[in-house]
């Protein structure tokens, strides 16, 4: 559970848009107000990044931030649902702003039009309660998980392939980080992807951080979640850190 400096109060209107989240077990009041106190990094507002920032908005994520430095293309709308043919050539953080600032207009987005490397992350990111890696590349990734190392919060990571979907919760120290479960990243490519993978994967990243925003119900620290659609399976495998780990082990610096 974060523990946001930010104090925020609920309104009559926010008591009945986020009715139905209140009614939840341990969510209440309470549980709305820390989403509402909130700040969320989502990097990337591609596939993933859809419906993860689409869902988070419409949850009531008092600040929502969302990063990426490419414009949508007509291969992207299979899957890219934040965007439409008449958004190609714009911004996708930009485009992404305008779609959840229509779903929820009583949230502010942000949008950051900038490539994620080591010397600005920590800047982007900023005070953010956790981050949501949405990319679809590793080496950006590992910048994403040294960043929630040193600023001590979660990050939680996905990828999809076809039909298949991975996703894993990371707390470092108290879990494994990103390196400890992918020590080398796999080749870039470009990959087969059906839109509806990122759509349930993105919708798992979202439940992980409200999760952790709430305090309610397990999220999936120490464990990496594989879906198989093409079988409509999901099946769970144990991580654990690496001692030698070159970002979190015994002997990083």
């Amino acid at each position: 559970m974060q523990d946001s400096t930010r104090r925020v109060v609920l309104t009559d209107e926010d008591k009945e848009r986020y009715h139905r989240h209140m009614m939840i077990a341990g969510w209440g009041e309470n549980g709305q107000e820390r989403v509402k106190a909130a700040r969320v990094f989502v990097a990337g507002a591609g596939g993933l990044g859809s419906p993860t920032s689409m869902y988070l908005a419409v949850a009531g994520v008092g600040e929502l931030a969302i990063c990426d430095c490419d414009s949508p293309e007509l291969s992207n709308l299979n899957r890219q649902i934040l965007h439409n043919d008449s958004r190609i050539g714009v911004n996708k953080a930009e485009s992404a702003k305008m779609t959840l600032s229509t779903l929820n207009p009583a949230i502010e987005v942000e949008a950051i039009s900038e490539r994620i490397v080591e010397e600005n992350v920590d800047e982007l990111v900023g005070a953010a309660d956790i981050i949501v890696d949405c990319m679809d590349n590793f080496p950006t990734r590992y910048v994403l998980n040294e960043c929630a190392l040193r600023k001590g919060i979660p990050l939680v990571h996905a990828s999809v392939w076809g039909l298949e979907g991975r996703l894993t919760f990371i707390h470092s120290p108290e879990t494994a980080c990103l390196r400890c479960v992918f020590p080398s990243p796999p080749p870039q490519e470009v990959f087969p992807v059906l839109g509806a993978t990122p759509g349930v994967i993105g919708c798992l990243e979202a439940i992980e951080a409200l999760k952790y925003l709430t305090g309610v119900g397990e999220t999936m620290k120490g464990t990496l979640l594989v879906w198989d659609g093409a079988d409509m399976e999901f099946t769970s495998y144990p991580v654990r850190k690496d001692p030698k780990c070159p970002v979190c082990g015994e002997e990083a610096e």
